[in-house]
């Protein structure tokens, strides 16, 4: 398969920045916001952003459009299907597209859940991240277990395609209880998991408690053991892993989410938003100003807010596609690693990692990572890069 093949594929991320109060592991772009947003000058400045974007890259056929955050949910649909307006004005959005919005359970309301659907919106990720109220008040979360269940039946009535994000590796979880958590998860959701052990990132308020010893994860052979039922679970439920924290059943993957990993062509639109763009024959890392009134009087002023657009050497682009690829089960094509790169991997580290049990080659040549080399992904990656 060539280069060209693959990057024909191409997506929308869209970024609406703010949230009802910030969670104290999340390192996003999120931002709280005590007087009310201005949703009709944001929406304009998306659809400028839009605008400038189209411009520089040309046509393009959308296949998805994912609305992250922050917290999309906080939107009124009629903000959301100018968004979408704006995107079909500029771009040739395919029949069948995937249009996902991020909700949190505190700001799902059937009404509005319904208005985004006659907006386009036709799939919704729910950030339940527990179904204890405990867990949910220690991680920082406004709602509660039976609100989460609650937003989780609201989006089964309204969209064909849903999927809820869990957070484990909690403190104090065991195997056990995050088993029965995940079981009920299971019979909750129609086709798709997200669940992301709990990281511990450099300036959030996470950070100083854990420093500081007042906050206590798993450790190393706990979080393993946490890692191994969720596979187990999950696989048993009938929603296998298809990257290594995204889980569901065949077919109903999250399309977006693949365009990253399979290294593909996405813009960025909104508040620190990443893009990937193809220009020229280049591939350009875009990223906007992070800070929401700063971007919107960039994008007021010059018609986008980008302040970072670098162009990727075919190492830096191969590295990349070698990063996200071996996170999916279906691994990567090494011939697109060498055409992207100029040299092959070396066999010699292939061999050594088929050894260890770490990776996998088909008779096609297709390279996998195993279930034993996933909990070690960025060793097995650095491995392959070196």
């Amino acid at each position: 398969m060539s280069v060209a093949d693959v990057s024909t594929v191409f997506g929308v991320y869209v970024h609406w920045p703010f949230c009802l109060s910030k969670c104290p592991y999340c390192d996003f772009n999120s931002h709280v916001r005590h007087a009310p947003v201005d949703e009709e000058r944001f929406a304009r400045a998306f659809a400028r952003e839009i605008e400038t974007t189209a411009a520089r890259i040309g046509v393009r056929d959308v296949a998805s459009i994912f609305l992250g955050g922050g917290t999309p949910s906080l939107m009124q649909p009629q903000t959301v299907g100018a968004i979408l307006d704006a995107i079909g004005r500029h771009w040739r959005v395919a029949r069948g597209v995937e249009v996902t919005l991020e909700a949190n359970p505190t700001s799902v309301e059937a009404t509005r859940f319904r208005g985004y659907r006659a907006a386009g919106v036709n799939r919704v990720s729910l950030g339940v991240q527990a179904l204890d109220d405990g867990s949910l008040q220690a991680l920082g979360r406004l709602h509660s277990a039976r609100e989460a269940l609650d937003a989780v039946a609201i989006a089964r009535t309204a969209f064909d395609r849903y999927s809820f994000d869990l957070i484990y590796a909690r403190p104090d979880q065991t195997p056990q209880m995050w088993a029965q958590e995940l079981k009920q998860a299971i019979s909750e959701a129609a086709e798709h998991l997200s669940l992301y052990q709990l990281t511990i990132e450099p300036d959030t308020p996470f950070f100083g408690l854990h420093a500081a010893g007042k906050l206590k994860t798993p450790d190393e052979t706990t979080a393993r053991a946490l890692y191994d039922v969720t596979q187990e679970v999950c696989a048993r439920g009938g929603l296998p892993s298809y990257e290594i924290s995204n889980h569901a059943r065949p077919g109903a993957e999250c399309r977006h989410n693949l365009i990253y990993w399979r290294g593909q062509e996405y813009a960025g639109i909104g508040p620190g938003a990443h893009g990937r763009l193809d220009i020229d024959g280049a591939r350009h890392a875009t990223a906007t100003e992070k800070r929401p009134e700063g971007w919107l009087m960039r994008v007021e002023g010059s018609g986008h807010g980008v302040t970072t657009d670098d162009v990727l050497n075919s190492e830096e682009r191969a590295d990349e596609f070698l990063l996200m690829g071996l996170r999916l089960a279906e691994g990567i094509d090494p011939r697109r690693y060498a055409e992207l790169s100029g040299r092959p991997l070396d066999q010699g580290r292939i061999a050594t990692l088929l050894e260890e049990g770490a990776i996998t080659v088909d008779a096609g040549g297709r390279l996998r990572v195993t279930q034993a080399g996933f909990p070690v992904l960025d060793a097995v990656v650095a491995d392959l890069a070196a």
